[in-house]
């Protein structure tokens, strides 16, 4: 039986979770042929992150499946006025015409669902959770390639993963594993030739704002630059608070020259036959205070899973959990339990329009 979506995310534990999802019987329904449906995932990703309170940091788009590195912030969602989730949600589900076209969001509506707390409290808490915006990218692309297709059925194979990432170490690997699944896959020569992937996407950016000649092949702090990613709807690699800045990044002094090395060392690193890793690649882990043998034990792991994904990577440093390499065990703990005789709530709903959103995972 699958295990229950809450009992696997907690953003008290950690905000950052790989997720996974693959084409129904791994079937390639996402190849050049019909290229643009991964264009389409890559418009509708940019476009739910500017209304969900989750911010995406990797993504690669495979012919197969897809892979996204998120971070929740449900304080984000907290600070959202009550009319702002409403406006959000009605553009998430807009009342549609006979002819199927979405129709503008207009403010009597708007104000009608502001104006009910015990609606703006749940849509609150969905516009912040991991379940409700996978759904939304994932459902509608299984709509619109049946019609292409014209036929019926699952587009994607059952519910997708969410793998808990823990701690400095195994976010870097997943980061890496995730912008290299192309050149692992053998469907791209190198790194920055992989199409709709988060690292294309950040060197493209960089490049077309006449950023590309502030890289350095440098490890130093003179490497960062904040202008290579301003502007950006991916989550920037150097977290900007550590600076003063209010911009959440993937990690503190992981400037994208950084990032760059890590990616050109990890792609040497786990590719058989490859030259091996230079003597002066090694300073990318020191910098960074990355235990290196850690690092490549993580990604050794993420290229050789198990039959079943793991639920979590890396180890939990939150000093508030008094036995930390136990602390899943202490959060199921936590969780209701149901008595035989009792079931679980629901979890189908409606959308304000009347339309289904079941299906959430």
């Amino acid at each position: 039986m699958p295990t229950l979506r809450s009992r696997v995310v907690d953003e008290a534990i950690t905000p950052w979770y790989h997720c996974i999802s693959r084409c129904v019987r791994g079937a390639f329904l996402c190849t050049d042929e019909v290229d643009y449906r991964k264009q389409w995932i890559e418009s509708r990703l940019r476009e739910l992150l500017e209304i969900f309170a989750i911010e995406c940091a990797c993504f690669s788009l495979m012919d197969n499946h897809l892979h996204l590195l998120l971070r929740l912030d449900s304080r984000k969602a907290q600070e959202f006025s009550a009319g702002e989730v409403a406006r959000r949600w009605c553009h998430l589900f807009p009342l549609r015409d006979i002819s199927g076209k979405a129709l503008a969001v207009t403010d009597a509506r708007v104000q009608r669902f502001a104006d009910d707390p015990t609606w703006v409290a749940k849509m609150r808490a969905r516009l912040a959770d991991l379940g409700w915006f996978m759904k939304c990218l994932k459902e509608p692309l299984a709509r619109l390639a049946n019609r292409a297709d014209d036929c019926t059925g699952a587009f994607w194979e059952g519910r997708f993963k969410s793998i808990a990432v823990l701690d400095e170490e195994s976010l870097l690997a997943t980061a890496a594993y995730i912008d290299l699944n192309p050149v692992a896959a053998g469907v791209a020569p190198t790194p920055e030739d992989s199409v709709h992937t988060s690292l294309r996407t950040r060197l493209d950016h960089c490049q077309a704002k006449g950023g590309a000649q502030t890289l350095r092949d440098d490890l130093s702090s003179l490497t960062r630059d904040p202008s290579q990613e301003a502007g950006l709807w991916l989550m920037p690699l150097d977290d900007d608070r550590p600076y003063g800045g209010d911009r959440a990044g993937l990690l503190a002094g992981c400037t994208l020259s950084c990032y760059l090395r890590l990616i050109d060392a990890t792609s040497r690193m786990i590719r058989d036959g490859k030259a091996s890793l230079a003597a002066d690649m090694a300073p990318i882990f020191q910098r960074l205070g990355v235990d290196q043998a850690a690092l490549e034990a993580t990604v050794t792991r993420l290229f050789q899973p198990p039959e079943r994904f793991p639920s979590r990577l890396g180890a939990n440093n939150n000093s508030s959990q008094p036995n930390r390499t136990r602390w899943y065990l202490s959060f199921e703990n936590r969780l209701p339990r149901y008595r035989a005789a009792e079931q679980p709530p629901s979890e189908a709903t409606r959308a304000p329009n009347g339309e289904s959103c079941i299906n959430r995972a």
